[in-house]
């Protein structure tokens, strides 16, 4: 019989790297990919040796469209069953969108919005047969307020990631799947090294940021209570309820003007 294991993409570092960590902790065997190879390894070991749960590393560019596919067919080949996904592998493109070429516009598409609606339709059935799963897409607030200008796809993927949850939410909760858009605002984690933008990010007051470690314990909870979306923190929540009050052009307006200190829109 397969063994069921917690799937987690992006697991190198940051939250998806804390999500491995509180899974493992839980008891649950881990399946985890990203691009670097060592730092997969390095984090299955802790993992093992703290835990005693089974770990596979997979390392995998989602950018490249096989891998979804190459994943659900090495898992299959292992005899991993896939009881919880989590698609949290993601990533910052800066500047306007005309600044930089197609390519890097469609390889950010593939990671942040293709492969994790594909890795959805390839895992799903299974958990929908087994009468439970559980899938967590690694959305933002920055889904649900205005967008500023540069990271131009961003916010648009993570809102297309919540409406896509929210909708694969209501089609599989009769069969015992439970999916959940986790939402959170500024979070400590490598994400602005990556970009580059972590000068900018500098001059945010620190009561705007959050622990990964609170970001995943409150997403889990979430998705075991059947939400749909969850936003991570009070203080996203207020600005969340805030922004639905206000007429479009004066959000706008308001993140113009304060998104451009922390972006970089060139």
């Amino acid at each position: 019989m397969s063994s069921l294991h917690a799937l987690v993409t992006g697991a190198s570092a940051g939250i998806g790297a804390e999500f491995a960590r509180q899974l493992a902790a839980s008891g649950c065997g881990l399946v985890l990919t990203a691009r670097r190879t060592e730092r997969l390894e390095a984090l299955a070991a802790q993992l093992r040796e703290r835990h005693g749960v089974d770990v596979a590393c997979l390392p995998a560019d989602l950018a490249d469209p096989r891998a979804p596919a190459w994943l659900h067919e090495e898992c299959a080949r292992r005899g991993l069953a896939i009881d919880v996904l989590v698609n949290n592998a993601g990533y910052g493109v800066t500047g306007s969108f005309l600044s930089r070429p197609w390519q890097t516009h469609a390889d950010f598409i593939q990671v942040l919005m293709t492969a994790p609606a594909e890795l959805c339709h390839r895992f799903l059935p299974a958990m929908r047969e087994r009468g439970r799963g559980r899938i967590i897409n690694v959305a933002s607030l920055a889904g649900l307020v205005p967008a500023p200008a540069g990271h131009t796809l961003y916010a648009a993927s993570k809102a297309y990631l919540i409406k896509f949850s929210q909708a694969l939410s209501l089609e599989n909760r009769a069969y015992g799947v439970h999916v959940l858009a986790c939402c959170p605002g500024f979070t400590h984690s490598e994400f602005h090294d990556v970009t580059g933008t972590r000068e900018q990010m500098k001059g945010m007051p620190r009561w705007m940021w959050m622990d990964a470690g609170a970001v995943v314990s409150d997403a889990l909870a979430a998705v075991e209570r059947g939400e749909s979306i969850r936003v991570s923190g009070r203080v996203n929540r207020a600005i969340k309820a805030l922004v639905k009050l206000l007429p479009d052009r004066l959000g706008e307006r308001l993140v113009a003007g304060g998104g451009k200190n922390f972006r970089d829109s060139t």
